[in-house]
Formats: structure tokens, C-alpha cells, sequence
């Protein structure tokens, strides 16, 4: 029987190739999309996986308010790791990396340097704890001693190309040289540590040994035993706080108390962070690598999800649709003898078939267009084609998917009745049509809501990139990396400011792009109570830092060279003053006290302007304190370009700097990049949005396409009547469109109110948004309905245009 319900199934496709075409088609489309955003879910939901009991590894985090600021910060204090593994049995294992972003990197034999983006100060139980194997070297020992450093193969390939890196020498920075003690694999790129190439000793990192338990640098990773419950555990280390935290701020609060420094609304909380979770969920300061977003995961869910039923929704729409051909079919079938649930197989046969075939064809579009969407996202995704778990997955959803897209037409046809078919009745017999309705109603719900979505996605972006941000971002040249030859910077500077297109320089490693970042606490003369105490941005910049980037001041005056005693000078931003409880004219000569200062001892520093408040941090949040000192070291210069050839000026830059500094990389990137940066995550999820839309739309159209020459053909008669008793063609394409146009306002009116409720609540991640205005919703609508208008006429306007008498000349 199954053979013989193949054969049928095959004749009655090729029998109707425009409907088969349409459900293939559109059937194909949902599928590649569908699969292309399940290996994307799949990826992220993948990350950190690979490492030995990832399931009971965990980072601890740090959670502060303290100072009018509130932080959740993905790194630690020094000793906070020694602490954990020394006084709870329940850590099996314990180790830290700090973060220390570029080094330039240069074997003996080399005099250029080469730049490794990602490096980290590492323990030597890194690789115990995630369990990692080195390709060369002894994983016990490698990171022991001082000034050694363990490479990723690629890393060491670029170094030393075939051969063995173990023991080899590497200048870091043109000033240490580290003995390379291993060599690991490249880290998968489903991992934290992605884009790392570099793990140096922590054993030559000072600042390691530190006690100082209110500088959180270190991100620090711990393995619970199996039996231990990660929230009991969370709530036992909150003793440290009391103990050993508390006991470090007393030498700069005396006599300060837990409760007192709790009842003042601050407070500092060490939480565990699983490591699974650290892509999806974690969004803290210092993170070791870019995270996603869960938010995202769960939109691109709901958009795979929606584009498989909107294809889903096209085939039982067509198949009801298209029931009237095939009623003589069944009412005979029946005749002779046909069972129910026969005609109910034979029909969930071809839905399976139509099914099978999409699939074919949406396996082929998806690994056609899978490099442009893994360069959308950002992404490496690759089909596992030697996975047997994958095919098999493949394969049943595509069966699940043909006889649930069958069902309905399967049992609505089966249930046709044989007396009324054959006795040319069953037209006025009721059945499909307000399902057909409703299914329309529901694809098109779906597309006005995507269209809604990618408008009020776009238009953020298109706030955050045209907001005045308060400083300059266009025309901003950054040259990076001049920290490892810091003696060749000032006379480099002074070189490129003989050019003719260069406005002005300033030096500082902090910028309001994605740069350095250094918080601290500082208090006013005369007032160190911890109440009063203000958490603030701590930048160190040259005299023209800000008429450089173009920002403005709001009182006093900037940094002046001639002015010896601007070097214990200070320039807070407007958050600062208002949180010192001052306005910007009255901070001006406040004395603001570091209390641990650049050397370990206090400093105080005269206020002589406050900037203007401008945005540091992503529009995501608020602007909070920020102050500024002058410094001479930096490692980035700020280049103010005058509009014009910026190729040429930049090769001139660069020449400038091969002549100073020989042997030295060149590297730069503008301000305007840097900024747009930041909102990437943003960018992808709006192009994301607008492709699945179109994906969507299309087949909406393609649905209603298919419907409408079905109404057309059904109606065909009913036109040639018309025509004869004067209705002219723009009547007919009337009567032939006001159903679907009826079907698409409904839709609207549904479609809308959850755009605005969707829409908003994305827009709460931004603490600067855009309000929606009411143009949106209504270029929504009319964008949904010029589609369905333009779809549907096409099929009305032919239909109006044949010849009445040969639509009536078979009656």
C-alpha cells in the first residue's frame, strides 16, 4: 500500500505543478531559515560545554554599590582565590586570569613585532581546572615560574612557524623576555576564551600578590565538589565580606562595621556565575570576552519558529484551498470503497512527500547562503554533516512537520461526502473557509509584527548613531599600541603635528569608545566617612584631552600646560559634582582626596573644571562619575584629522612612525568604528530582523498568492457575468481583493498592540531610547497592506482581463 500511496502521491504533485511549486517553495524557505537559526540557538547554547565538569565550575563575581555607583563586575580581589581554596573544602580547585588585552610579541631572530590581541596573566592550575591538554610542554609546570608564557598553536605558528615554540624565547612589549614553556590547541570558538592566543605566568604579575581587597582585577574560576550546592556555598562566602573585606577598609574607614557600611545602602555581595551561563547571561564589567544575550536567543527562536509555521500555515491553506479539484476524487474513491482513514493516509502521504522534497531544497538554500548569514551574525556555524544525531533530527522534524502541515487538509478532505460531491452540491457545503481565513489572519499577524519590529530596532540605532554623545566621533583618528615604545611618543607626536591635516593631538590610554576603564573611591577633603564617599571613572589624559575630542566644559577651565600646579589638578564630569552634592560651578576648587593613590599612599587634587556629562559607556546606561588627571604615559594617541584624504594623511602618519619608531607595528582604527562597535550585537539582530522579515513576507505573499488564483479560478464564471452586465475591471479587482484586504486589517489590528507591548520592553535595556511614534505603526499597516494588495491584484487584474466568452462558454 505504501508504494502505491507513493505513486499517487507523485502523479497528483506533478498533476499540479503551480500549487506543488508554491508549497515546495515556500515550504523550502521556512526550512533553511528554520535551520540556519537552530545551528545559530545551538552554538550558543554550546558555549564553555567542552571543559571537563563544566557543571561545576563556576566564576565568582563581584556585586557592589558603594559611592552612588552600582556594579556587577565579572572579576575579583587578588586574594579572594587563595582565600576560597585555603579555608572551604567544599573548592575542589581554584585559579585566576587577569585580562591584560594586546602585547607585541617578537622572537630573537625578529625585529618586527607582531600583535597578539587577546592576552591574560594566568595560575598555573588554569589548565588543571578546565582541564586542558598541551600540545608541547607539561601542563604541571608550564606557568610555574616567572616570565613564561604558554602560546595556541596558531599563536606559535606565527612565532615560529613548524617548529617546536618550547623553550624559545619572545620579547613582550620590547621590554621582558619570556621563555614559551607550551603550546595548547586553539580554544574552540564557543568559549570565553575565544579570541585568547597569549596565557602568560601569573608569577610575573606583582600586582598578584596584592592584599588589597577593593581592587577587583582577577576573573576568578572555581570547580565545587559534585555533592556541594553552588547557593549554599554563595551564602557561606559572603563570611569574607565581614572578615577579611571589612578588616582591609578599616585602615581607610576606622571603625567602620559591616552593619554601618550596609546601613548606608551599600553593599558588596560575591555571587557564582555557572560557567555554562557566562555567555547567555552575563553582561558585567571586565568580562573576559563579548557576550550574547539570552533576549536574543529567545527572539531568534520565536523568528525560526514563526517562518516554520508561516510555511506550515501556506501548505494547509493551499491544500484546503485547493479541495475542490480533488472533491470528484474522493467523492469516487469513497464510491468504490475507500476507508477513511485510507484517503487520510494517502493524503499525509503527500503532505510527507511535499515535506521530504522542501527539505531537499531548503538544505541546499541553507548551505548556500550559510557563509552570508555566519558573516551577519558573526559566527563560524558549519553544517555537521558526519553527525548522525543531526540528519536524524533533520529527518523527523521534517516528518513531523509534513503530517502536521497535513493534517487538516488531510482529514478535511477525507470527510468530504460522496452524495453530495457527485451530485454537484458540496460548493454549498460548508467547511475550510474560516480556517483558510483564520490561517491568513495569523501569517499575516506574524509579518506586520516584523515589520514593526526591524522599523523600531532601526530607528534606535539610527538615535544612537545621531545622538549628541558629547564628544566628537567623526574625524578622530586613534593610533593604538605606542605603550611598548613609550620613549618614541613624544617626539612621533611632535613630528605628526607638523602635517598639514592634522588639527590636534592628545594622548591618554581612556577613551569613550571601548578602551582602559579604572574605578575608585575618593571623598572630599575633611569628609572620608564612607557615606560620603563617591565611586567614580579615574582617567589619566594629556592637556588637550578635551578640546581634542571636542567636548565642552560646563565651569572652570581645562588643563593648562604653563600651569605647573594642574599636575595635582582635576577635572570631574557634571555626575560627579551632582553626587558630591555640589554644582558645576561650586566644585570648582573642591579638594578630592584618593585615598589609595598611585602609589599606595593618598593624594589630593584641586578641581579646576567640570566637562560636560557625556556618554563613556553604552546608551544602555546611565552616565555616572567620571574625573580626569593628567598623565604623560599613554599607549594610544588621539589625532584630530581636518576633512580630506584621510588615506593619504594616514600613510603619511605611518611613515612617520616607521621613520621614529622602526620595527614597530602600526596599528590605528577611527573613533566612528570604535562607537558603532559597541552597538554590534544591536546592527545584527535589526539585519537578522530585516532579512526573517522579508523571509516572512514573502511567504505570506506566497500563500495569498496562491489563494487568490485559486479564488480567481473558482470564481471565473462569476467575472464573466459580471463583465457581460457592465462591471468594469477596477470593480471586479474590487470585489476579488476586499476579502484578503478584510483579512489583512484584522491581522493588523491584532498585530499591533503586540508590537508595542515586544518593542517596548526591548527598549527597556536602553536607559536613552527612542519613543515609538504613532507614524511607525501606521507605516507598519500600510506596508502590510500595499504587500497583500499588490499580491492579490496581480491574480484579480488577470482574472478581470479574460474574455468573458470564453469564461462562459463551457457552461
Amino acid at each position: 500500500m505504501l508504494k502505491n500511496y507513493l505513486k499517487i502521491a507523485w502523479r497528483n504533485l506533478r498533476k499540479q505543478p503551480f500549487f506543488t511549486f508554491l508549497n515546495t517553495f515556500g515550504l523550502a524557505i521556512g526550512m533553511a531559515g528554520g535551520l540556519l537559526i537552530g545551528l545559530y540557538i545551538y552554538d550558543e547554547l554550546s558555549f564553555d560545554r567542552m571543559f571537563t565538569d563544566s557543571e561545576h565550575i563556576y566564576r565568582v563575581d563581584a556585586d557592589i554599590n558603594f559611592g552612588g555607583k552600582a556594579s556587577s563586575m565579572a572579576v575579583a580581589p587578588a586574594p579572594l582565590a587563595a582565600t576560597l581554596i585555603n579555608e572551604y573544602s567544599q573548592v575542589e580547585k581554584v585559579t585566576r586570569l587577569r585580562n591584560i588585552g594586546s602585547r607585541l610579541l617578537r622572537s630573537p631572530e625578529n625585529t618586527i613585532n607582531i600583535k597578539e590581541d587577546n592576552s591574560a596573566f594566568t595560575d598555573s592550575t588554569f589548565f588543571d581546572l578546565f582541564d586542558i591538554q598541551l600540545l608541547e610542554g607539561d601542563a604541571e609546570t608550564a606557568l610555574k615560574r616567572p616570565n613564561t608564557l604558554v602560546l595556541t598553536k596558531t599563536a606559535a605558528e606565527k612565532h615560529f612557524g613548524k617548529e617546536n615554540a618550547v623553550g624559545k624565547s619572545l620579547t613582550v612589549d620590547n621590554e621582558v623576555v619570556y621563555t614559551v614553556t607550551g603550546v595548547i590547541d586553539n580554544l574552540p570558538k564557543n568559549s570565553f576564551l575565544r579570541d585568547h592566543t597569549v596565557f602568560m605566568a601569573m608569577a610575573g604579575n606583582d600586582d598578584a600578590l596584592n592584599t588589597q581587597w577593593g581592587s577587583h582585577n582577577y576573573a576568578t574560576f572555581i570547580k565545587l565538589h559534585d555533592q556541594v550546592k553552588p547557593e549554599v556555598f554563595e551564602s557561606e562566602i559572603q563570611k569574607i565580606v565581614r572578615t577579611y573585606v571589612m578588616d582591609w577598609a578599616q585602615a581607610i574607614f576606622p571603625g567602620i562595621t559591616h552593619e554601618q557600611f550596609l546601613a548606608t545602602g551599600n553593599y558588596l555581595n560575591y555571587v557564582l556565575m555557572p560557567l555554562r551561563d557566562i555567555h547567555l547571561k552575563s553582561s558585567k564589567v571586565a568580562e573576559m570576552s563579548p557576550n550574547s544575550n539570552s533576549q536574543n536567543v529567545y527572539i531568534l527562536f520565536f523568528i525560526g519558529l514563526f517562518l516554520i509555521i508561516l510555511a506550515s500555515v501556506n501548505f494547509m491553506n493551499l491544500s484546503t484551498a485547493h479541495s475542490l479539484k480533488r472533491a470528484k476524487e474522493v467523492g469516487i474513491r469513497k464510491t468504490l470503497g475507500s476507508e477513511k482513514s485510507g484517503l487520510i493516509r494517502q493524503f499525509l502521504t503527500e503532505s510527507v512527500m511535499v515535506a521530504m522534497i522542501s527539505l531537499f531544497f531548503g538544505l541546499i538554500l541553507a548551505i548556500a547562503v550559510l557563509p552570508l548569514f555566519n558573516n551577519l551574525a558573526s559566527k563560524s556555524i558549519s553544517i555537521p554533516y558526519a553527525n548522525p544525531v543531526f540528519w536524524l533530527v533533520l529527518l523527523f522534524s521534517s516528518l513531523l512537520l509534513g503530517l502536521l502541515s497535513g493534517s487538516y487538509p488531510s482529514f478535511f478532505l477525507s470527510r468530504f461526502s460522496p452524495v453530495k460531491v457527485l451530485k454537484g452540491t458540496f460548493s454549498s457545503s460548508k467547511g475550510g473557509g474560516n480556517i483558510r481565513n483564520s490561517l491568513v489572519v495569523f501569517q499575516f499577524t506574524i509579518s506586520v509584527f516584523l515589520i514593526l519590529s526591524t522599523v523600531v530596532v532601526f530607528r534606535q540605532l539610527s538615535f544612537i548613531q545621531n545622538k549628541d554623545v558629547g564628544f566628537q566621533k567623526s574625524q578622530i583618528l586613534i593610533i593604538d599600541d605606542l605603550g611598548s615604545s613609550y620613549q618614541k611618543i613624544q617626539p612621533f607626536k611632535e613630528r605628526v603635528e607638523q602635517l598639514p591635516q592634522i588639527e590636534q593631538i592628545a594622548l591618554s590610554s581612556y577613551l569613550p569608545t571601548p578602551s582602559n576603564r579604572s574605578d575608585n573611591t575618593f571623598y572630599e577633603e575633611g569628609h572620608p566617612e564612607q557615606e560620603e564617599n563617591v565611586n567614580m571613572q579615574e582617567w589619566t589624559v594629556s592637556q588637550e584631552y578635551i578640546s581634542t575630542m571636542g567636548m565642552k566644559l560646563a565651569a572652570g577651565r581645562d588643563f593648562d600646560r604653563n600651569m605647573a600646579t594642574d599636575s595635582s589638578a582635576m577635572i570631574i564630569n557634571e555626575t560627579t559634582a551632582r553626587l558630591f552634592g555640589r554644582s558645576p560651578e561650586d566644585a570648582i576648587g573642591m579638594r578630592i582626596v584618593d585615598p589609595f593613590g598611585t602609589t599606595g599612599d593618598s593624594q589630593t587634587y584641586t578641581v579646576i573644571g567640570v566637562v560636560e556629562n557625556f556618554h563613556f559607556e553604552s546608551l544602555r546606561q546611565n552616565i555616572s562619575a567620571l574625573s580626569m588627571r593628567l598623565s604623560n604615559y599613554s599607549d594610544k594617541m588621539i589625532v584630530k584629522v581636518r576633512a580630506g584624504d584621510f588615506e593619504r594623511t594616514i600613510s603619511q602618519i605611518e611613515e612617520t612612525w616607521a621613520s621614529v619608531a622602526p620595527g614597530q607595528p602600526f596599528n590605528y582604527y577611527f573613533m566612528d568604528d570604535s562607537f558603532n562597535s559597541t552597538y554590534e550585537a544591536e546592527q545584527r539582530l535589526g539585519q537578522i530582523f530585516m532579512i526573517f522579515t522579508f523571509l516572512s513576507i514573502l511567504i505570506a505573499c506566497l500563500g495569498l498568492f496562491g489563494l487568490a488564483a485559486f479564488n480567481a479560478e473558482k470564481r471565473i464564471k462569476e467575472i464573466g457575468v459580471r463583465k457581460v452586465m457592465g462591471a468594469s475591471v477596477g470593480q471586479i479587482v474590487y470585489r476579488l481583493s476586499s476579502d484578503f484586504l478584510k483579512l489583512v486589517f484584522i491581522a493588523i489590528l491584532m498585530s499591533l498592540p503586540l508590537g508595542w507591548y515586544a518593542m517596548n520592553k526591548w527598549l527597556e535595556d536602553f536607559q536613552y531610547r527612542i519613543e515609538i511614534p504613532w507614524w511607525v505603526y501606521a507605516l507598519a499597516a500600510l506596508v502590510a497592506v500595499a504587500i497583500a494588495l499588490i499580491t492579490v491584484s496581480y491574480q484579480a487584474i488577470k482574472a478581470a482581463m479574460v474574455n468573458p466568452v470564453k469564461s462562459l462558454r463551457s457552461e
